[in-house]
């Protein structure tokens, strides 16, 4: 099976072009899509670096890049948005589509321990596996030079690989972020699904948890939360996460805005300040 990218569809857009890419996933063991833009060019030989995007319950590589209008900023800073797949797809495993929150689209961005869900394996397709195609593959990419973000259980994904790779990621920002799962309804139906009843296990995909075990925070983490999301009070808690981080001694800029929900109309309007958040950790790391 082809595991060397193939792209499958281009556009153009503020002078760079999103591209679509299909490959066959070892980790995964099923084909995968990934999108990224890749700003304007000033010379060949230019390296761009990569900001990764993970994205939230029910969606799929396409969603941010479709929605966000993250890449007028991005092409501004001159940094290449990679946005990976929720969850491996095709495989056919019982139950894999009965609920929206778990499953298909539901990856949690963890590798599942348990033998029913073991290609649920998002953490090392987004950690391991997607930098090592990139780099082999796009030369007019710099993955050392990343960052990452996410939104809901993607915001989730970035801030639980962040904490845990801070030598593989220069920053961290997310919107919405499911920050405390093992607390909240979403992880505790997905969590012991992929991981078996041990607390211990879920504890090392909770944001909240990891963040006192990895404090050595280089730049200031940005949360964006609405007050209008209807997850906000009993599935996303940042305030876990806020007096985790206080406790810590980890920087946290969280940023609550009223009026605004869980959805694109919430990213669009902050995504800019987040593109400039990771485009200045860039520039100094």
């Amino acid at each position: 099976m082809e595991t060397k990218p193939s792209e499958i569809s281009s556009g153009k857009m503020f002078g760079g072009y999103n591209k679509r890419f299909k490959h066959f996933s070892p980790t995964l063991g099923c084909s995968m899509n990934f999108h990224i833009y890749f700003p304007p060019s000033p010379s060949p030989s230019h390296k761009f670096p990569v900001l990764y995007f993970l994205a939230g319950l029910t969606c799929t590589d396409e969603n941010f890049i479709f929605k966000s209008g993250a890449q007028r900023a991005a092409a501004a800073e001159g940094i290449a948005l990679v946005t990976p797949d929720t969850s491996p797809r095709g495989l056919n495993v019982e139950g894999e589509a009965d609920s929206w929150d778990f499953g298909v689209g539901a990856g949690f961005y963890l590798n599942a321990t348990q033998e029913k869900w073991k290609n649920w394996r998002m953490y090392d397709y987004v950690v391991k596996e997607l930098p090592k195609l990139l780099s082999d593959n796009f030369p007019q990419l710099e993955t050392s030079k990343a960052s990452i973000f996410g939104h809901s259980m993607g915001g989730h994904g970035a801030l639980t690989i962040y904490l845990k790779n801070q030598d593989k990621y220069k920053s961290v920002s997310a919107f919405a972020p499911i920050t405390n799962p093992i607390n909240c309804p979403w992880g505790q139906k997905a969590f012991p699904n992929y991981l078996g009843d041990n607390k211990s296990e879920w504890e090392e995909y909770d944001a909240t948890c990891l963040v006192t075990k990895f404090p050595n925070v280089s730049s200031s983490i940005l949360i964006d939360q609405g007050e209008d999301d209807q997850f906000f009070p009993h599935q996303l808690l940042p305030h876990n996460f806020e007096e985790a981080c206080r406790k810590a001694n980890v920087p946290l800029l969280l940023r609550f805005h009223p009026g605004y929900d869980h959805g694109y109309y919430f990213i669009a309007t902050f995504v800019d300040d987040h593109i400039r958040h990771h485009a200045q950790a860039l520039r100094l790391n």
